[in-house]
């Protein structure tokens, strides 16, 4: 390390350590609040483009003002919180900096009160408010210093657009045991002070351990792959609730509220915006299907269907290229791109639907790649088919990207064009059961073991109460394709 660069790593340790007004402890921040407002907007664009949110507004309204109420007891007020459900199967929450803060549709299907949700959203307010994103960024930008990679006190380097060209990556950076302590402490305050019943974050981790059980013991449910969860977490949990000497008599837990909200929420991935069977791929409400090759990997995200190959050496995309424009426009608008160069190129068709196919060649900061690229019309939209690989294994993929292209076509399953998803039924109960009998009684279209555990109970021979409303799921594609639903 040079110098200049040693000195200026001294600067940032000396004046870049200030107390953090929602611990009350010092910590590195070099990153500016404005700059991390403005890091958290633009990543909440990518996560809403690239994840998509639930349309359903007054379950978005729910949210937001449950959201709104929290931030309220927070250090930082006056951020620009915002509050959104991803339309996501799984069952997480995270923070961007600034203020973002996400559920996904999963999370809420699998939660039963408001008090559990305030639970999980507090804990996500505790990061945003102890700038645990900016302290990890400011952290990455010293590392980078002390690696002589550049200045912190660069302007290219300290600006924005620099420290958030990580883009989407700001929400999966990893706190540290002490953040999520922090977090989990700031949330119970945060719940506490708004009314409810702090106790429900006790159920919420029982719940998440339940989920971690059912998937086999071996995979965590999302929200603790990110949100690392010592042993003792539980444990850790309710002696801060002793600690905090509060009489919950009468705290809000809004139980029923809450499941009104949730009532009709749909349940696990919704096969409308496109599922697997196998590894042919259809999509019912663009009423199209293509094929993927046998070993290749898929995933469906709402702005491409993709897969990759058994080595991870080649990948091929479908992704909407534009309405109102040809296939040859699209193409042209492709080729003009800088640093694409064009290959061999014909005018084709794929069952009757008008294309063009070129093979290309680009070059990226990994080396040289090539493919394959087809731009079909469909149904008043143009869509573009990108095979593509190391420049050198062009031609060992060529059939397998020629295959994906000429599979694709109008949706024929007409079982499929009509697909519905499942969704959460209410029912209260008139007289006790266990979660077995309910099953007999009101069939839902899962195993009972995960009914048991959408209403917070541990198995099927857990007991459930006259008087209370439970949830059901009815509705859905076949089991066995439900699993393989994509987003």
């Amino acid at each position: 390390m040079n110098t200049a660069v040693r000195a200026a790593a001294a600067s940032v340790l000396l004046f870049g350590c200030v107390r953090n007004p929602a611990t009350g402890k010092l910590q590195l921040d070099i990153v500016s609040e404005s700059q991390e407002v403005e890091m958290g907007k633009q990543a909440a664009q990518e996560v809403q483009q690239t994840m998509g949110t639930y349309k359903d507004p007054k379950v978005e309204a729910y949210v937001n003002n449950l959201g709104q109420s929290l931030a309220k007891q927070t250090t930082r007020p006056n951020l620009p919180w915002q509050f959104h459900v991803v339309e996501d199967a799984s069952v997480n929450a995270f923070a961007l900096p600034g203020g973002p803060v996400f559920v996904t549709r999963g999370i809420l299907g699998t939660l039963n009160s408001e008090a559990e949700l305030a639970g999980v959203m507090g804990h996500e307010c505790g990061h945003v408010a102890a700038r645990h994103s900016a302290t990890q960024l400011s952290k990455a930008q010293v590392a980078q210093l002390g690696l002589g990679l550049g200045s912190i006190l660069s302007p290219a380097v300290a600006s924005v657009g620099q420290v958030a060209g990580a883009g989407l990556q700001v929400m999966f950076l990893k706190f540290s045991r002490d953040d999520e302590s922090q977090a989990d402490k700031l949330g119970l305050a945060y719940m506490a002070n708004d009314g409810y019943d702090a106790r429900s974050m006790l159920e919420v981790f029982r719940t998440l351990n339940r989920v971690s059980k059912l998937a086999g013991g071996g995979k965590l449910p999302q929200w603790l792959e990110t949100h690392p969860d010592p042993e003792n977490r539980l444990g850790a949990a309710e002696q801060r609730l002793k600690e905090i000497k509060h009489d919950f008599t009468g705290a809000k837990v809004n139980r029923e509220d809450y499941l009104r909200t949730i009532d009709g929420i749909v349940y696990g991935e919704d096969p409308r915006q496109g599922f697997f069977k196998g590894q042919l791929f259809l999509h019912p409400e663009l009423k199209f299907q293509v094929q993927f090759p046998e070993g290749w990997k898929t995933q469906n995200t709402p702005q491409a269907v993709a897969a990759i190959s058994p080595k991870q050496d080649a990948i091929v995309q479908l992704q909407a290229a534009g309405q109102g424009t040809s296939p040859e426009q699209a193409a042209q608008k492709f080729f003009s791109q800088k640093g694409i160069q064009r290959g061999q190129a014909a005018q084709t068709s794929v069952h009757g639907l008008p294309a063009v196919a070129a093979y290309f060649a680009a070059q990226t900061d990994q080396g040289q790649i090539g493919g394959l690229v087809t731009f079909l019309g469909y149904n008043n939209t143009t869509w573009a088919i990108l095979g593509y690989t190391a420049a050198a294994a062009v031609q060992q993929h060529d059939a397998e990207f020629k295959s994906v292209t000429t599979s694709f076509g109008p949706l024929t399953d007409a079982a499929a064009a009509n697909v519905q998803p499942a969704k959460i039924q209410l029912v209260k109960l008139d007289q006790p059961m266990t979660v077995e009998q309910f099953q007999q009684k009101y069939p839902s279209n899962l195993k009972v073991e995960e009914v048991a555990l959408i209403n917070g109970l541990d198995a099927p021979a857990s007991p459930m109460q006259p008087g209370q409303t439970y949830k059901r799921v009815v509705g859905g594609p076949p089991h066995d394709q439900q699993k393989q639903a994509a987003r």
